[in-house]
């Protein structure tokens, strides 16, 4: 027996480790398949085992390396199949498949004792040389598609951080709003019940500051409803003497007739005089009625110069009720022929009637300073300019300092002392002429000579 190293178990077991160790590489075995990675650790072993044994008893068998390249790359073919879900695995058993097949018909064509035709074998053989050219082109390309797919998995892993970050942000978002909302829900309960309170509180000023025009209103009604009853009073104590002496003249045997006449004309001009002035208390406790009942808010055709006149002695008699020391010169300049505006009457009056008081309670003060020659005056005067009606009450008072003046029309601001004003007056007096009849309401003043409103009104 001729003595022999097996050289090609050798080789094959070089061959065998060379391509573990690019499949565990490549494929990542370790992680991907422990159990298998030990396996394909081990492949050396048995390989190593023939080959000590048959140098050793100097044996010679042509086919162990076949056989045993078979086995390994069988092993290796199973580990590429477990991983077949992942594409540079389904590249390398490609690759593989080639060099499997040719190592296969080979041992079988030796272990049959069979060989091919010549043409068969040399194509045979160029396939093979081939073999190692086609394995190598697929460890590339399954490299590039590791490569890829570390790429896409790196892009994924991004990807998802981003996600991941934009949710937490999202999450930290959602919580921000909701304690926001949570803060302004708070806020705004809190602000509807100041709006309540404060709404109560107006309602409250704005039905003082009508109790307290109501009072004025009143005082200056009483007193000007009793010059009409002083008269009638008069004049029927004065018609009553004049029946009474009438009647002694009719009781005397001789009567003169002359006498008579003349006491019958002072009795008759008595009684138109009685029923003049009873027709004007009517007027005033007519005018007091309509003052008094509730705006209906319905328009009518209303005679501004009547009505400004009706309010500026009610106004000034109103103030001469609380002080008796107080006069002032009334001057009036109304238009002969002026149109009739359709306005609500009560709501119009209540306007001039809290530019009268603001007039009369700016020449008292002014009064009360003492200046040397100072007459208290207060005009009225209306016109027509254009397609609207004019009135202007100008007094000679304290006058607006020019620092506030912007300010008179803004609810709750006032220029009185404390508790002579709640500062709602020329405010409802704005809204009634602006947002209800559709006109201006405008003032102009120098301080300590004059001030002057100016309303209009369309017809």
């Amino acid at each position: 027996m001729n003595r022999y190293t097996n050289a090609d178990l050798l080789l094959a077991i070089g061959v065998v480790m060379l391509l573990v160790q690019l499949v565990r590489r490549l494929l990542d075995v370790p992680q991907r398949l422990p159990r298998w990675n030990r396996l394909l650790s081990w492949l050396w072993a048995p390989a190593a085992v023939t080959f000590a044994i048959t140098a050793v008893l100097h044996y010679k068998n042509t086919h162990l390396d076949d056989a045993y390249l078979l086995v390994a790359v069988g092993a290796i073919v199973a580990t590429l199949l477990r991983l077949r879900h992942y594409r540079p695995a389904r590249t390398l058993l490609l690759g593989l498949a080639p060099v499997v097949l040719q190592r296969f018909i080979s041992v079988c064509l030796q272990l049959g004792g069979y060989q091919l035709l010549p043409p068969l074998t040399t194509l045979f053989k160029i396939f093979g040389s081939l073999d190692a050219y086609w394995f190598f082109a697929m460890v590339f390309l399954a490299r590039s598609q590791k490569k890829a797919l570390i790429k896409q998995e790196q892009l994924r892993e991004k990807e998802e951080q981003e996600r991941q970050l934009i949710a937490a942000q999202n999450a930290e978002l959602e919580r921000l709003v909701a304690e926001r909302t949570a803060a302004l829900t708070q806020q705004a309960a809190e602000l509807n019940t100041a709006l309540d309170e404060l709404r109560t509180t107006q309602g409250q000023l704005i039905q003082s500051e009508k109790m307290a025009s109501l009072g004025e209103l009143t005082a200056g009604i009483a007193h000007e409803i009793q010059n009409p009853l002083n008269f009638v009073n008069n004049f029927a104590d004065v018609s009553a003497e004049l029946v009474a002496e009438l009647e002694e003249e009719q009781a005397r045997p001789t009567r003169d007739a002359g006498l008579e006449d003349e006491l019958l004309r002072d009795l008759k001009h008595n009684l138109f005089k009685i029923n003049q002035h009873g027709q004007r208390a009517a007027s005033i406790v007519r005018g007091m009625l309509e003052h008094s009942r509730a705006s209906t808010g319905e328009r009518r055709l209303t005679d501004l110069n009547a009505l400004a006149d009706e309010y500026l002695r009610l106004a000034y008699h109103g103030l001469r009720a609380k002080d008796k020391t107080f006069n002032a010169t009334l001057q009036t300049d109304f238009a002969p022929v002026l149109p009739l505006v359709e306005a609500v009457a009560p709501d119009v009056g209540r306007v001039l009637l809290n530019l009268f008081n603001n007039a009369f309670y700016a020449v008292q003060k002014r009064q009360q300073l003492g200046e040397a020659g100072y007459a208290p005056t207060v005009r009225v005067q209306t016109r027509r300019v254009g397609d609207d009606v004019e009135v202007r009450v100008r007094d000679n008072g304290t006058g607006i300092p020019e620092a506030v003046r912007t300010k008179v029309f803004q609810p709750f601001f006032t220029t009185k002392p404390s508790g002579e004003g709640t500062g709602l007056g020329l405010s409802l007096s704005h809204d009634i002429i602006t947002k209800g009849h559709g006109g201006t309401l405008s003032v102009e003043s120098c301080e300590g000579e004059f001030t002057e409103f100016c309303i209009t009104l369309p017809f």
